[in-house]
């Protein structure tokens, strides 16, 4: 709860992201995860790899803390898998010799597609997925 963490609980920047509403919820996160995670991880290493991911969750949550009302309750790592989007779009744009032809159009066509879903399914925290996005991106940048 956003109105929690204005008042000091700053752990609560990084708890949601190993927090969900549901089973399904979690099933979603953690097939997406497996989906993206291990070949992201295997090109970067274990303990970069757990930086970027940690770093866009926490990104995902101080955007939805200041840009969503202090009732506002968010759980998920969304915001993380979606940083993990982000970085890869980042090695797309920037390392381009890092990632396959057909894997930079696979990974742009789910990018696009979860980002399409973002905004059609109900209870989705969209701030989180956008700042997790940009996050992600904005760390492929500045950490290569």
């Amino acid at each position: 709860m956003n109105l929690y963490i204005m008042e000091g609980e700053i752990w609560r920047l990084i708890t949601p992201t190993f927090m969900h509403t549901s089973f399904s919820h979690m099933l979603f996160n953690s097939f997406s995860l497996v989906l993206f995670g291990p070949a992201l991880e295997r090109l970067l290493g274990g303990s970069k790899f757990l930086f970027i991911y940690l770093a866009s969750g926490v990104i995902a949550n101080i955007a939805t803390v200041m840009l969503e009302p202090l009732s506002y309750t968010h759980v998920g790592s969304s915001g993380a898998i979606f940083g993990l989007f982000g970085y890869y779009i980042a090695m797309i744009v920037f390392q381009k010799n890092r990632l396959s032809k057909e894997n930079s159009q696979i990974i742009i066509t789910l990018c696009i597609v979860s980002l399409i879903m973002t905004f059609i399914q109900p209870n989705i925290n969209i701030t989180a997925h956008l700042f997790g996005l940009l996050g992600g991106f904005l760390l492929g940048y500045f950490f290569k």
